[in-house]
């Protein structure tokens, strides 16, 4: 299990880290529309508003369950995205054909990480979260 686990962990890593530190040509509506789609997920948190949060998340996400074991999943693995002290946007990247907003995040314990937010726009144009990988610092750098 452990092995499983540093596996998938070791492939996430290498692609984060493989992401092109250009960023992909998208339209300014999208950029903010993708940046509003996450926002409004933190917002979401903040008020432990799980249905809300869960409407952010991509179909395949939605895929794995209800709105209540989302946000367990999310209070108990991802603490930092969930309270955050500090949340700020920074660039969209290209993550192997599939954009990412990257965002520099402190947890509620101080520590500062680097979520990155792979994306999925809907055939009506909207976008939805299709995951989220927290990172060290030191460990984004291309």
């Amino acid at each position: 299990m452990i092995a499983r686990t540093l596996a998938l962990l070791a492939l996430v890593l290498g692609l984060v880290a493989n992401a092109q530190a250009q960023q992909p040509a998208i339209s300014a509506e999208d950029q903010a529309a993708i940046r509003d789609t996450i926002q409004g997920q933190i917002e979401a948190f903040g008020r432990d508003d799980a249905d809300a949060a869960f409407s952010y998340a991509s179909p395949s996400i939605q895929g794995f369950g209800r709105s209540d074991v989302f946000m367990d999943m999310v209070r108990q693995g991802y603490r930092p995205v969930y309270r955050p002290k500090v949340f700020d946007f920074r660039e969209i990247v290209d993550l192997h054909g599939q954009l990412a907003q990257k965002v520099h995040v402190v947890g509620p314990d101080g520590r500062p990480v680097t979520a990155v937010y792979p994306m999925t726009q809907l055939p009506d144009g909207s976008w939805r979260i299709d995951g989220c990988y927290l990172l060290a610092p030191d460990e984004h750098q291309a």
